[in-house]
């Protein structure tokens, strides 16, 4: 019989502990966040950074507790363009204390903490959703009116650990006109739908400038009629301005934002109809719901099982395993037998059961399809595992999932 590893025991029961209280601090964190505003594209290089940067600037200059996050881990531009170039303090328990940009508005990156600006980060998808736990977690943002998160461009592992992570968050898209940059908005639009999140608007950049010679506005693009996504409200249409650019470049957004350039003004205006959108309403399907009071979180997993393993097939379960988690731990799980196979009966008989988040190894498209649109979060290709190793796995960042056995 081989010998017990304590130390390695140990090692894994003390990793345990530590992220158990980095997700009590983030959750801590997040609820003293009235509201969380994520800058979206579908593209890079179409003014997403500005954007962010711009409505945190101007969130302050109106008073409101701003605070400015960047997790753009590898184009991260916004000390940047705010002109930072000091290091966040650290302060007791491994707490970082972001940087006062102004008096309303603290920002923090991952670029100041990095040795090197120019050098690449060569990391895959639990490393960047630990490191997004710890800036939500680590930091010491205190009570916020606004938090606004810079995502990287795409629907990839940032903005999807973002959307898990606060789901009451709202989206401001960001593109310019042409039919190129407007596909990739659409999809990334298509990513919120499916996950729920609250779509403020678009904001089109670069949509015309000042001709020098004759002072109009000139169209720098020519849309494609029907390209801007319908349904969606055009929140500001920012121009191309040579003095944005070099502010941008040379770190002077702040100044930029203080004269009263058509650019400017559009920024500052956009800030004030986010204000005026108010918080996302109460009754909207949240993956998890956040008390203020006690910063607390609590979701519902539903896996379909067999043998008390994750079933291969979605609709071909016996029985399903409601697992129930409470601040980032599994606190109850039980079993309930699989409701009559039947269009549409899953989707409905799930969200009756308070369930937020379906892990499947397999499961067809229209089926996902449904899921979706009934405002719950799907993981496809998961292992089959027992239930509450595969939620365990899931909150930890690590479940890695593979090809979908029913893919239809």
């Amino acid at each position: 019989m081989t010998e017990a590893n304590p130390t390695g025991s140990a090692a894994g029961s003390s990793r345990e502990q530590a992220r158990r209280l980095l997700g009590r601090r983030r959750q801590a964190n997040l609820a003293r966040m009235q509201r969380v505003v994520v800058v979206m594209s579908g593209k890079g290089g179409v003014g997403k950074s500005t954007v962010a940067a711009s409505l945190a600037l101007v969130l302050g200059r109106l008073g409101h507790r701003t605070g400015l996050l960047d997790v753009d881990f590898h184009g991260p531009t916004i000390p940047m363009l705010l002109g930072i170039t000091s290091r966040p303090g650290l302060l007791t328990g491994q707490k970082l204390r972001p940087i006062q940009v102004e008096p309303h508005l603290r920002m923090m990156s991952l670029a100041l903490l990095l040795e090197r600006a120019d050098g690449a980060l060569i990391w895959r998808g639990p490393m960047k959703i630990g490191v997004i736990d710890q800036l939500l977690g680590n930091v010491e943002w205190e009570d916020l009116d606004f938090l606004v998160i810079d995502c990287p461009p795409g629907t990839g592992d940032e903005p999807l650990s973002i959307a898990q992570t606060v789901p009451a968050a709202e989206v401001v898209m960001v593109g310019t006109p042409q039919e190129v940059a407007m596909a990739d908005v659409r999809k990334a639009l298509d990513f919120c739908m499916k996950l729920n999140l609250r779509v403020l608007g678009l904001v089109e950049t670069m949509s015309s400038m000042r001709c020098p010679a004759c002072g109009k506005d000139v169209p720098l693009f020519r849309p494609r009629p029907g390209s801007r996504p319908a349904g969606v409200p055009l929140l500001a249409e920012i121009p191309f301005e040579a003095a944005l650019q070099s502010a941008c470049d040379e770190g002077r957004l702040p100044d930029l934002l203080r004269e009263n350039g058509p650019a400017a003004r559009r920024l500052a205006a956009l800030a004030e109809r986010i204000v005026q959108a108010g918080p996302a309403g109460q009754d909207r399907n949240q993956l998890a719901l956040t008390n203020r009071e006690g910063g607390f979180s609590s979701m519902r997993y539903a896996i379909p099982t067999v043998d008390s393993r994750l079933a291969t097939h979605f609709g071909h379960a016996e029985c399903f395993t409601f697992v129930d988690v409470r601040d980032g731990e599994v606190v109850d799980s039980q079993t309930a037998a699989s409701p009559e196979h039947a269009p549409g009966l899953f989707p409905r008989w799930l969200k009756e059961n308070g369930v937020n988040i379906v892990i499947s190894g397999g499961m067809g498209r229209r089926a996902q399809q449904l899921l979706a649109e009934h405002g719950l979060e799907v993981v496809v290709g998961a292992p089959p595992e027992a239930p509450e190793a595969l939620v365990q796995r899931h909150l930890a960042g690590d479940l890695v999932t593979g090809d979908n056995v029913c893919d239809h």
